[in-house]
């Protein structure tokens, strides 16, 4: 399916339009979960706590590709635009190799620095091995991982979201034997299940990347050029306007690891382990909303460089009730199915399956509303006010769902831990409203540009 940024869009066609980049992070979410099934499931609960806690950290790294990949995309979308296709293509082509290179150098570098971060993250002396291997493996695979994420945004701006879902379909399987290779029928464990991540990464970034480069395969308007010079501030742009996008990755990654700080103080490690599952169900559910923002972005971008005020506004009321209707059915999905999900991880274990299945119920009800707050943050990206987009990214998780992990625990005990999300996404509605009201009164008014 080809789309097109241009025109209006309807409920129809903005579905139609998500539904790839949708099904994209769907499938790209599943690595560190189909590395979790197989760890627990056949290496034990001690090798599935180690690469839960060192995952968060490879989660920032990969979000640099994310933060360049957002806020390149909207800014590429932006100048196609305003009818400047060259432009758009020496853009692209800039980012793109600064995301490789990105890739490259921070893989290295925590390859380096893995065991001193294994302990920072919480591990003790019994995870320790587990954690390190698993981390220096994943980092061979890591310029793939950041290109991969980059890709997610450029697909949608490239009027190519289907190439994106065809990318992860194919990384996804990859994963997917091979973990079932490595870890089930040659029980190589924790070291297995990394070999296979490293895999499907790195197919998961250089597919697109042969894909832009090639005239044969690639007949679209945005395509990888042979020469073109670096411009910083292009780069600066596209960084600051995708800033948001990476403040809550890695935000969510460091409340990842003060979770796991908390839960190893309170409960040790079948806290920890419980928390996992938890995050896997949970990065299945944010990916749908982070698919949709990762495809309206553009499409809002698109029509604020055609300074279409009336369609903008269209498309933040639709996107409202689309992502209220979603969150809906996800969080009864949840309530529902909480203990299959824990049986599917830890059935072996009575004990951590309730314990699971209670978290699950109390957690995955911030569903109802924390896709209105993404969504808010997303346009604030898709109309160029990275600034913004990042406040309320950066308060969502470093500042109301970071302080609730540490607070509540002490006021009402452990289920605290499973509450503070939903408490915080109650805040950041609250700020998101305010920021909407006041930062893109057009949108939400009939007021005009001024």
């Amino acid at each position: 399916m080809e789309i097109t940024l241009s025109g209006h869009y309807g409920y129809r066609r903005i579905v139609r339009s998500v539904l790839p980049s949708i099904g994209m992070v769907l499938i790209t979410s599943i690595y560190s979960i189909v590395d979790g099934f197989f760890i627990s499931n056949f290496a034990g609960k001690s090798g599935f706590a180690a690469i839960n806690l060192m995952w968060p950290a490879m989660m920032m790294l990969g979000s640099l590709g994310l933060m360049v990949g957002s806020g390149g995309g909207a800014l590429v979308a932006k100048v196609k635009g305003e009818g400047y296709t060259e432009k758009a293509n020496r853009i692209f082509t800039m980012l793109v190799r600064f995301v490789l290179q990105l890739g490259i150098v921070t893989g290295a570098l925590f390859a380096l620095f893995t065991p001193t971060l294994a302990r920072w993250l919480g591990s003790d002396a019994a995870m320790m091995d587990e954690c390190v291997i698993y981390g220096r493996i994943c980092m061979i695979g890591m310029p793939g991982f950041v290109l991969q994420m980059a890709f997610q945004s450029f697909c949608m701006a490239a009027e190519r979201p289907q190439l994106g879902t065809v990318m992860s379909i194919v990384s996804g399987v990859v994963n997917i034997a091979l973990d079932a290779l490595l870890v089930w029928a040659l029980r190589w464990g924790v070291a297995g299940a990394a070999i296979a991540t490293a895999i499907a990464q790195l197919v998961g970034g250089i597919y697109p990347l042969v894909y832009f480069s090639s005239k044969r395969l690639n007949r679209g308007s945005l395509r990888m050029l042979r020469h073109t010079r670096v411009i910083w501030p292009y780069i600066g742009k596209a960084c600051s306007n995708g800033l948001s996008e990476y403040v809550s990755n890695i935000a969510m990654s460091i409340v990842s690891i003060c979770y796991n700080l908390q839960l190893m103080r309170y409960l040790g490690e079948d806290g920890v382990a419980a928390y996992g599952i938890v995050m896997y169900i949970a990065f299945v559910y944010a990916a749908v909303f982070i698919g949709y923002n990762i495809a309206i972005t553009p499409i809002i971008g698109y029509h604020y460089g055609a300074r279409d005020v009336g369609e903008q506004r269209s498309l933040f009321r639709k996107s409202l009730v689309i992502i209220g209707v979603i969150g809906v059915v996800m969080t009864l999905l949840a309530e529902i199915f909480s203990s299959g999900y824990a049986r599917l991880f830890v059935g072996y274990d009575a004990e951590l399956t309730a314990l699971t299945t209670k978290a699950i119920r109390y957690y995955m009800l911030c569903f109802l509303i924390c896709g209105w707050s993404m969504f808010a943050s997303a346009m604030f990206t898709g109309i160029q006010n990275g600034f913004i987009s990042a406040v309320a990214a950066l308060a969502r998780s470093m500042v109301f769902e970071l302080s609730c992990v540490w607070v509540l625990p002490a006021l009402v005990g452990i289920d605290g831990i499973w509450w503070a999300v939903d408490v915080a996404e109650v805040l950041t509605l609250i700020l998101c409203a305010i920021l909407v009201s006041r930062y893109a009164p057009q949108i939400v008014s009939r007021r005009k540009l001024t």
